[in-house]
């Protein structure tokens, strides 16, 4: 077994495709991860707006969770309907593309690739950044292991959507097993204490008051917390873009992993909620000394800092860290789908050896690596950046949804649903507008900008497509008939008389009578080459016709690539095929002890010359 077998598994014929099919309890891991690590920072990132509020501001926060969860539902509802119309895939790209248009399409598609990125690079830094924090002496280290694990996540997916997902069951159903047990530990504890709830660790006293410049913005700050803790919404567009990934039947199981995905979400988001206010947890600034996460604070306040605590922030850290698995099991499927309607590369509509989309993961881990590195592996600035993209895509797959009711369903069913996606186009279209105003200070801009690059960038792929299928449509008849087939004009370049170069000149005899080998001379007195008179002649064909090249400056390549072109010119009506000798090393070391005249010969016809030009490449296998 060979090193690729070991990290990548053997390779997995076509007709095994359902073998490797997902259930939904490895749809959980497989398509929810990012949406369940939300948990972990949504709720925070809503409290450290919130700060300014002090204890204030705790009490605005089961509110704001609701009016989230509220929101959570109807997408939840919305993505229900977006499975079962949509069965093959694509979510919110397919939907809007289908029944708003392709400019509608592409833009939900570059806001999905977006998103998706960017949870790769801040799921795995936020990850490292809590372990960092829990061990200083590793901050030196924060780039090479975020880069590590993005290679680890690149390979277990590379694998296969299978394994990935069997990969990461265990981390997840910890980290949701931990924090319902802290969950479940603090509400008895509410209960139990009329409300007024102990500490187990005493907590830091926070800031009772309101300052009188911040009554004025009051409304303005739970906007602000509200648009910050939207980011627990992402990735609930994941389910409806794998649905193939599912055993079958595909949309039951789509659907109850996606039920699944929403109801641990709640409970996560709603507990934590809850507990924060009972208590008065609020949130440290992250960038000052003694900075803890508003998780950890809490399963210290129920639980106190044992064994349990520790086993749930490692918990915590894991799925942090694997929260990117959402965007390389999505990712490359949403690009696959985008390729097949010509808006980028082919190629990634290809399966790999592990009937994944290869080239997708590769794509996703490259730009995500470049992200970390040009960031340091601190990317926690881009954490507003993220439901810019999610929520733009939420409302454009509702709105066509809209539109797919009015073309395919009548009566009181079809109005049902179009109240539904409605309601959810008009509440995540609003949210748009309010991430995007709360947060284009701090970041949202960027998206802002990088959206219509990446709509521009798809556009230009996809008119280049255009353009190919244009030439390439046949004019003439499917096959040209004998009389319209002259023969090439064989032109065999020679650098000494060898064995190749007897093999490269034999078969150019045998394709047309009209066969031309051309050595290049670069001293004034080397004699012609008188090789070509001692060879043996095939019985049928004429000898191939001597051309010597003078090169007074010693150049080898340009001289026959200007007697090519010269040719070619001189015989507007006959095909010009060069015929070239090239040596087939046994190891690839081997290549740097040759020259290279054959590949540069090729590269400068393929340029310089049109479609008249042909290349043949005559390989001679070496044995030593």
């Amino acid at each position: 077994m060979g090193l690729i077998d070991v990290l990548f598994g053997r390779p997995l014929a076509s007709s095994e495709d359902e073998g490797q099919r997902i259930s939904p309890q490895q749809g959980i891991p497989t398509f929810g991860l990012d949406a369940l690590s939300s948990a972990a920072y949504g709720p925070e990132a809503a409290l450290t707006i919130l700060l300014p509020l002090g204890l204030l501001g705790v009490r605005y926060i089961v509110p704001l969770t609701a009016a989230i969860i509220g929101l959570l539902v109807i997408v939840y509802f919305s993505y229900r309907q977006t499975i079962a119309a949509y069965p093959m895939g694509g979510g919110s790209y397919t939907v809007a593309r289908e029944n708003l248009g392709s400019g509608a399409g592409v833009l939900a598609g570059a806001a999905l690739m977006i998103d998706y990125l960017l949870n790769v690079a801040v799921g795995i830094s936020a990850g490292i950044g809590a372990l960092v924090s829990a061990r200083p002496s590793l901050q030196p280290h924060t780039l090479a292991m975020c880069l590590g694990v993005l290679a680890i996540l690149t390979i277990v997916n590379l694998r296969g959507v299978k394994e990935a997902g069997s990969a990461f069951l265990a981390p997840t159903y910890l980290f949701v097993g931990t924090l319902a047990v802290v969950i479940l530990i603090g509400l008895y504890k509410v209960v139990a204490a009329g409300g007024h709830p102990v500490a187990v660790v005493s907590l830091a006293p926070a800031e009772t008051g309101l300052a009188p410049s911040l009554q004025m913005v009051g409304l303005w700050i739970l906007l602000k917390a509200f648009a910050s803790g939207c980011t627990a919404l992402t990735g609930i567009e994941a389910v409806s873009n794998g649905v193939q990934a599912f055993r079958k039947p595909v949309v039951p199981a789509a659907r109850a992993t996606l039920t699944a995905i929403i109801a641990i979400l709640i409970v996560l988001l709603g507990g934590i909620a809850v507990l924060v206010r009972y208590y008065g947890i609020t949130a440290t600034d992250p960038g000052q000394a003694g900075y803890q996460s508003v998780l950890s604070m809490l399963t210290a306040a129920v639980t106190g800092k044992g064994i349990f605590y520790d086993l749930t922030m490692f918990s915590v850290l894991l799925v942090l860290c694997l929260s990117a698995n959402t965007s390389f099991a999505d990712f490359p499927r949403l690009c696959r789908v985008v390729a097949r309607d010509n808006y980028l590369p082919h190629s990634l509509a290809t399966r790999g050896r592990r009937l994944v989309y290869s080239e997708g993961i590769v794509a996703l881990a490259i730009l995500a690596g470049l992200l970390l590195i040009l960031f340091g592996g601190v990317t926690d600035r881009l954490i507003p950046l993220f439901a810019v993209g999610a929520f733009l895509a939420f409302t454009l797959s509702q709105a066509g949804m809209v539109g797919h009711w009015l073309r395919t369903e009548s009566g009181a069913r079809a109005w049902h649903s179009i109240l539904v996606n409605g309601v959810g186009a008009l509440a995540t279209g609003i949210t748009v507008m309010v991430v995007v105003v709360a947060k284009f200070a701090e970041g949202a801009w960027v998206v802002v900008l990088l959206l219509p690059a990446a709509v521009v960038f798809m556009g230009r792929v996809r008119r280049h497509y255009e353009r190919v299928a244009e030439e390439l449509v046949v004019t003439g008849g499917m096959v040209p008939g004998p009389r319209d087939l002259a023969p090439p004009i064989l032109i065999v370049p020679v650098e000494r008389w060898n064995a190749a170069t007897e093999k490269a000149l034999r078969f150019a005899m045998t394709l047309s009578p009209d066969v031309q080998a051309v050595h290049v001379t670069c001293e004034a007195d080397e004699n012609r080459p008188s090789w070509l008179s001692a060879g043996e002649q095939p019985a049928g064909a004429r000898m191939p016709q001597e051309v010597t090249l003078a090169s007074p400056f010693r150049l080898v390549v340009h001289p026959i690539v200007d007697y090519v072109l010269k040719v070619e010119k001189e015989n507007p009506d006959r095909t010009i095929a060069v015929v070239i000798a090239s040596m087939v090393e046994r190891h690839w070391y081997h290549y740097f002890l040759h020259n290279q005249r054959g590949q540069m010969l090729t590269a400068l016809l393929l340029l310089g010359g049109d479609e008249r030009i042909n290349i043949v490449n005559v390989p001679w296998h070496l044995k030593a």
